[in-house]
């Protein structure tokens, strides 16, 4: 969010012992919407990997009555990621995503089996996302992301038929071609797994999780930050981070040893191609 103000805190526990934490500040609808997204983001991907990224403690409204949302995490020392080569025993970033992206998401409440979309909107920048749960992948990517941002940019920028048409062909023709059950991911298909959601270079860094406890004894490592998760096709996530750059060839390598591309193997570079419409 443009407009989200951060601090540090550091309080004294009953031990005597100090933690810092990470506070995030911003007004309005839209921050509350995106702090209530990004904590529950943090804790899915921290759940499934917890030294990818900080942990969330909580977010909501300040007291005042001024429409002012927080969100408060572990703090994060960044270092950059110059320091990458020197991990120790630390993993790195690729085998992070590799884990991530292969470990089942975990059933939603209220459904007998793993889902895509999350439990609640999440924000990718300053726009909202429908996150509706959706048992079918290519239903989830052409109705949720495809069609929904559409609509958003419609309602602020006015409809532009070369653009409806183009979005409309891509939903109906494309999507099931590429994405379709009994396809994707062959006989086996695919399983929703959380991705981070805005995966580009600036939000990946070298740092250290000033938790208090394993993580921070590990000192620094590679990490994320800013989450906008999901439940989804694993191969989604690699859109933006191919689109915007900042992950070299070294890191897809590593990557793709612990998490295979899905079958049809042949189609890869079609659905990336693909996943990069969203954020275009």
């Amino acid at each position: 969010m443009s407009s989200a103000s951060t601090s540090k805190i550091t309080s004294t526990l009953p031990s005597g012992t100090t933690k810092n934490y990470f506070l995030k500040t911003g007004t309005g609808q839209a921050a509350e919407i995106m702090f209530a997204g990004e904590h529950a983001s943090l804790n899915a991907l921290h759940n499934a990997v917890p030294s990818l990224c900080p942990r969330s403690y909580g977010w909501g409204m300040f007291a005042e009555g001024n429409e002012k949302s927080f969100l408060v995490t572990d703090f994060l020392n960044l270092s950059g990621r110059g320091g990458s080569s020197e991990r120790g025993e630390t993993m790195s970033l690729a085998q992070k995503m590799a884990k991530l992206h292969t470990t089942p998401a975990p059933i939603p409440e209220g459904y007998d089996k793993p889902m895509y979309g999350f439990a609640v909107p999440t924000c990718c920048g300053d726009t909202p996302q429908d996150n509706m749960f959706t048992e079918s992948w290519a239903e989830f990517y052409a109705e949720r992301r495809l069609k929904f941002i559409l609509g958003r940019a419609e309602k602020r920028n006015g409809r532009d038929e070369e653009l409806a048409d183009l979005v409309e062909k891509t939903a109906r023709k494309v999507v099931p071609r590429l994405l379709r059950e009994g396809h994707l991911g062959g006989e086996e298909g695919i399983k929703p797994v959380v991705v981070h959601g805005d995966l580009w270079s600036g939000n990946a860094s070298r740092g250290t999780i000033m938790d208090g406890g394993e993580e921070e004894e590990r000192g620094v490592q590679d990490v994320v930050y800013d989450s906008s998760a999901c439940y989804a096709h694993s191969e989604y996530e690699l859109g933006i981070q191919k689109m915007f750059g900042g992950f070299g060839a070294a890191f897809f390598e590593e990557y793709h040893k612990l998490c295979p591309k899905t079958e049809p193997v042949e189609e890869y570079e079609d659905r990336i191609s693909l996943y990069e419409l969203y954020v275009l």
